[in-house]
């Protein structure tokens, strides 16, 4: 298979599994099957792209053209290659979770969520394959769209509300901000392809470069800067298996990727570095992580406490694209797929305990390690990768963030990253702790074991494991995103 066919079979089969599962509506063994058949198939088209992209090869594809000099195209670069394994990889994992989860709560809508899901997979793909930031941008607002059905699964009011809200900031920060920044781009400059070095480079003066910074990092709403952040608690109100889809494989995720393929190759970093014109976005990016932080200490309900330590952990990678040194680069990059699975563990084990105990709130899940030990187990996997500890993955990403702000001489946001490690630790670990060191609620132990169904436990072992996995291959994500240090 050529690359080219690759290309475009990575984006077609998302949308034939999304067909088939609207087909197989009526039957859920074959639906389900489907959908995971066409996720294993979409993996091992991605994967196959992998030695050309270690090789330096960039292979592409241009569909059609949109305007002179704007094609619908798409080109494979180390930081795509890496998104679109995170994205395909996490969506199989996921389609697994989603069969056992959906099944036990006797969710209604299943056809039209495993549909939904594999439209957004296709979107989150464009994404991570675009060629230009028109193209980027298209399928940006795709993966808004396809997945407002999933976060108004249940219909009910407060469904429909968090919907609502969901929409109104994505739609309105791309439409209102993204949008105007792209414009103005291709006014500049002619072109809106990712090129390596940038594209703003002697374009216009520091204010102009400023602001458009402005708007691509704000009209990124999907990486949930404050003020822009308010969607991604709201959004809670979905099921289980979506919030994973939206905090680990692919919502948040093409947030703080279009910010880094912005700097890298629509700013450039070495027009960010001369010009300073991105430290404002260090000090919005450092402030997010910490004032997040916090507030997830202070949230009772468990998946808003991981919201909100979402919402602190993609600042991490808005802070390493504006200090635009390349280790901070590589250190971001790194952080997509570090977060991915540590975000997606935890997600995956509250789902679980949820379907297990009928438990949402921390302070009601004493003794939860006691009854769901392999759960509990997994969570603290999750969480020890995500505050960033040896031997798991999410080490070697903050370490590489550290690094840049160190080379910068930014020690303010070395201390930024350390101090959030010490919140991560404050508001996941007690949850553990309360698991597996407290007596439950009575003071009575509960006979037995009670995990949640298979399909719901191999999905949140395997992340678990990815966790450590992920810390002894860190050398290969590592060459992998090497030549952004240099775009």
């Amino acid at each position: 298979m050529n690359p080219q066919t690759a290309l475009l079979l990575a984006l077609g089969l998302p949308l034939a599994g999304a067909a088939l599962a609207a087909l197989f509506g009526r039957r859920p063994n074959v639906r389900e099957t489907a959908t995971l058949v066409s996720a294993l198939a979409t993996l091992a088209v991605v994967v196959s792209l992998v030695p050309q992209t270690l090789a330096g090869e960039r292979p592409s594809v241009t569909l059609f053209e949109l305007l002179p000099g704007l094609a619908l195209a798409f080109e494979l670069e180390p930081l795509g290659m890496l998104f679109a394994l995170v994205a395909s990889g996490l969506w199989t994992v996921t389609t697994c979770y989603s069969i056992g989860y959906m099944r036990a709560q006797g969710e209604g809508h299943q056809t039209r969520f495993y549909a939904c899901f594999a439209i957004a997979i296709c979107a989150a793909l464009g994404v991570a394959l675009a060629a230009n930031m028109l193209t980027l941008f298209l399928f940006y607002e795709l993966l808004t769209l396809s997945t407002y059905p999933l976060v108004t699964h249940h219909g009910d009011e407060k469904g429909k509300r968090g919907g609502r809200m969901y929409l109104g900031i994505l739609l309105s920060t791309s439409i209102g901000l993204l949008l105007l920044a792209l414009l103005w781009t291709w006014q500049l400059t002619g072109t809106l392809d990712f090129t390596p070095g940038g594209i703003l480079a002697g374009k216009a003066d520091d204010t102009t470069l400023a602001v458009l910074l402005a708007l691509y990092a704000f009209g990124t709403g999907k990486a949930a800067l404050m003020p822009f952040h308010r969607w991604l608690p709201a959004a809670m109100v979905a099921p289980t298996p979506v919030s994973a889809l939206l905090h680990a494989v692919a919502v948040v995720k093409a947030g703080v990727f279009t910010v880094l393929k912005v700097a890298v190759y629509i700013f450039g970093l070495d027009t960010l570095r001369e010009t300073g014109i991105s430290v404002w976005l260090m000090y919005v990016a450092g402030a997010t992580v910490l004032i997040a932080s916090v507030i997830a200490l202070r949230k009772d309900n468990l998946k808003a406490r991981l919201a909100y330590s979402t919402i602190s952990q993609l600042s991490y990678i808005v802070l390493g694209a504006a200090l635009a040194q390349p280790s901070s680069v590589i250190g971001g990059g790194m952080h997509i797929a570090m977060h991915a699975f540590g975000k997606i563990t935890l997600f995956f084990c509250a789902g679980a305990i949820y379907v297990a105990a009928h438990k949402t709130e921390i302070s009601d899940m004493r003794g939860i390690g006691r009854v769901m030990p392999v759960t509990t187990f997994a969570f603290l996997i999750g969480s020890l990768s995500v505050i960033g500890l040896p031997p798991l993955g999410g080490a070697w990403s903050k370490w590489f963030l550290a690094l840049g702000a160190a080379e910068t001489q930014q020690i303010v946001f070395v201390a930024v990253l350390m101090v959030s490690s010490l919140l991560n630790i404050g508001y996941l670990l007690p949850i553990v702790v309360r698991g597996f060191f407290f007596a439950p609620d009575g003071g009575t132990e509960r006979p037995g074991i009670k995990e949640a169904p298979l399909f719901c436990v191999v999905p949140l072992c395997v992340t678990a494991l990815g966790c450590v996995v992920l810390f002894f291959f860190a050398d290969d994500i590592y060459r992998l995103l090497l030549p952004l240090g240099g775009a």
